[in-house]
């Protein structure tokens, strides 16, 4: 077999992962990049027919041989300056994003830093609002004149003595009116009932309703009455008026003469008891010297007057109970709403913290790209389809020796050519110059 029908022999097996030819750099000053890449080629497939000639084309031997050519190839790629710098300036541009994307990183962290201690200084001037909010809660009962509040010191213990006295009084208006008015006008008395037991009846409400519905009626709703006009006392003393003074008067007059009333019904009736034949008609003159009838109208109308003075003094001090506890209350909504905004700036801090994070891992991986980059640009970049097309070559070198100068069948010549492409072909897949990869580029720090 003579030497072209040989190499086309090769090129036929070899075809799917011979690599297209690299250009050199432009820049590159050499007389022809063709003549260049040509006597390049040559070098090598003269190399290849040299060292076949040497161990008698053993394919065993070739995978040693390329072994040293790639070495070779390395060597002459790392002397391109100009090349590599073609070959590198994409890493370089990519570093100097990745830079860039670092100081982007740094400023945002920085800023989000600055957030951090704002949103903290927030936070901290907040909660001093709501402890000194909370501290004028505990002290506006004692002290209101302190923060401008119009009402009396202690209203809320005042309020409560007027109250536990309202009641008893209350309670006893009640069973003195309901005695009063049944004795005054439905009880019949005997001469064996005492004056206090013709006035005050234990049974009077009982018997009344034993009565009939109107008289228990009667007698049930009548200490309401008084209870009622000693309402309107408080009413009209609130706003001191010539007209609301007069109100008054009529009231104390109206309650006064009702009493009267009551009085004289029933010491007419102790009168008729107790009188003689020479005992004068029941009037008012005789009414008025009665201790009783005295009695009973100071037991309900003075006890009424002390009742509305009492009622009077409860709600002046619930209105300053009230004036106290509305300050209050408005202090505890601002304490509620300062809760709140720290709540959502405690949120706003746990994304911002979340947020620093994850720049942080980024910052990691982008520095961890840099050095990978770096270790790039300072390495040699092998151009792996340059390197199929250069052994290419010195396979071609070789096998052209096993077809002119061994002589053996064509048989085994054909099967040492054969071992010798797949030996080549392992080299390739060795250093990463498989047909798969062939655009990829093989990195070397050397």
């Amino acid at each position: 077999m003579d030497t072209i029908s040989i190499k086309n022999l090769f090129k036929l097996k070899s075809a799917p992962i011979e690599p297209k030819q690299e250009q050199l750099p432009k820049n590159e000053v050499i007389p022809n990049d063709d003549s260049l890449e040509e006597s390049r080629k040559r070098t090598y497939h003269e190399s290849g027919y040299r060292d076949s000639s040497r161990t008698s084309g053993n394919h065993s031997t070739l995978s040693i041989c390329l072994d040293a050519v790639y070495s070779k190839f390395q060597n002459e790629e790392k002397e391109m300056v100009e090349k590599q710098t073609k070959l590198k300036e994409a890493y370089v541009n990519e570093q100097k994003n990745r830079e860039t994307e670092i100081k982007a990183f740094i400023v945002s962290q920085e800023t989000k830093d600055e957030q951090l201690k704002t949103k903290n200084k927030e936070i901290e001037n907040h909660q001093r609002i709501i402890e000194a909010l909370k501290a004028e809660i505990i002290d506006l009962p004692r002290n209101p004149e302190k923060y401008n509040v119009k009402a009396s010191r202690g209203a809320s213990a005042k309020f409560w003595i007027g109250a536990l006295l309202l009641l008893p009084i209350s309670l006893y208006l009640l069973t003195f009116y309901i005695s009063t008015s049944y004795s005054a006008f439905f009880k019949s008395f005997d001469a064996k009932s005492t004056v206090i037991q013709s006035v005050l009846d234990a049974q009077a409400l009982s018997k009344a309703w034993n009565e009939g519905v109107i008289e228990g009626a009667f007698v049930t709703l009548i200490p309401f009455v008084f209870l009622g006009l000693g309402y309107l006392i408080h009413m009209f003393w609130e706003n001191k008026t010539r007209a609301n003074y007069i109100k008054l008067g009529l009231l104390f007059i109206v309650t006064f003469i009702f009493d009267c009333i009551l009085a004289y019904e029933i010491e007419s009736k102790l009168y008729e008891l107790n009188k003689t034949i020479e005992s004068l008609p029941f009037n008012l003159k005789i009414a008025f010297t009665q201790i009783q009838f005295w009695g009973i109208i100071f037991a309900g109308f003075i006890v009424y007057i002390i009742w509305g003075l009492v009622f009077d003094f409860v709600m002046k001090e619930h209105r300053e109970k009230d004036k106290i506890k509305n300050e209050q209350e408005i202090r505890q909504k601002k304490a509620e709403f300062f809760q709140e905004k720290i709540n959502v700036l405690k949120k706003e801090i746990e994304e911002i913290i979340a947020s620093i994070g994850n720049t942080k891992e980024l910052m990691i991986k982008t520095r961890g790209r840099i050095e990978e980059l770096q270790n790039i640009i300072d390495g040699v970049i092998i151009p792996t389809k340059d390197y199929k097309l250069y052994a290419s070559e010195y396979v071609q070198g070789w096998v052209t020796f096993i077809g002119e100068k061994i002589a053996v069948s064509k048989t085994e010549k054909q099967t040492m050519i054969d071992d010798c492409i797949s030996t080549y072909n392992t080299n390739l897949e060795t250093v990463g110059a498989n047909s798969d990869n062939q655009n990829l580029v093989y990195l070397s720090s050397l």
